[in-house]
């Protein structure tokens, strides 16, 4: 069956140069973006029951652009200055980038992995003396915990955001040729607005090894996967399938 639509389970991009928008134009399929899952902050109250004073840590682990935001968001709340000897280890440079919106890059200690977690441990070993706080969701990769306990660093979680399932309710008598998934929070929200799903003609794309894992626990069948070595990214892997079913 030939693909004409696709939803895609998070936000629209905000860049103009999406390759989203050039699949759009080049496969001429119409591609819509509704988040099926979103973040909420926890309150500052919620913070101090985790037993977190600011105050105690000399490094701070951000993993991702929303640890950023509520990293300064409960430090606000809390009347915490934010010193400038503290160090920041960010897992990529998107979230190094982005830490600019807070802090004044060139007169900061920041420390850049390039992409996964398990290329920025080398980097938090190098100061094993840092007393390390890690601000994440509710929702934390078990590869995260695991890498900085064999690190023996001293470190601590503290969960500063929550992720929520969205309300999708006005989905209900749409249909889309293609989903897209890159998590198992969009999989266990695509079941919990639609008990009933059933797959019937609905070709699944997922990324990433758990959200293959979670959408076969839910009896779905995977048409599309991403990344392989042959398709490092969704758009590609997407690409590729359309070009297959709509030549015929």
């Amino acid at each position: 069956m030939k693909v004409k639509t696709i939803l895609v389970s998070q936000p629209e991009p905000k860049v103009e140069n999406s390759p989203y928008f050039d699949l759009e134009e080049k496969e001429k399929v119409k591609i819509d973006f509704i988040p099926f899952i979103h973040v909420e902050g926890v309150d500052a109250k919620e913070v101090r029951l985790q037993k977190v004073d600011l105050s105690q840590y000399t490094a701070i682990i951000l993993t991702s652009r929303n640890s950023v935001d509520h990293f300064f968001r409960i430090a606000e709340e809390m009347r915490f200055k934010v010193p400038d000897s503290l160090k920041y280890f960010c897992q990529s440079e998107a979230v190094a980038y982005y830490l600019q919106k807070y802090v004044v890059y060139r007169k900061r200690k920041i420390y850049v992995g390039k992409r996964t977690f398990l290329e920025l441990s080398p980097l938090i070993k190098k100061y094993k003396s840092e007393k390390f706080l890690l601000p994440s969701s509710d929702k934390l990769k078990p590869e995260i915990p695991k890498t900085l306990d064999s690190l023996k660093v001293d470190w601590k979680q503290a969960v500063f955001y929550k992720t929520v399932v969205s309300d999708l309710s006005n989905l209900r008598d749409v249909f889309y040729d293609i989903l897209v998934f890159f998590s198992p929070s969009g999989i266990q929200s695509l079941f919990e607005n639609f008990p009933d799903f059933k797959q019937n003609n609905t070709r699944i794309a997922v990324f990433g090894n758990s959200t293959v894992k979670a959408a076969q626990e839910q009896n779905l069948v995977v048409d599309i996967q991403a990344p392989t070595p042959e398709t490092p990214s969704m758009t590609m892997a997407l690409q590729k399938y359309i070009k297959t079913v709509n030549k015929k």
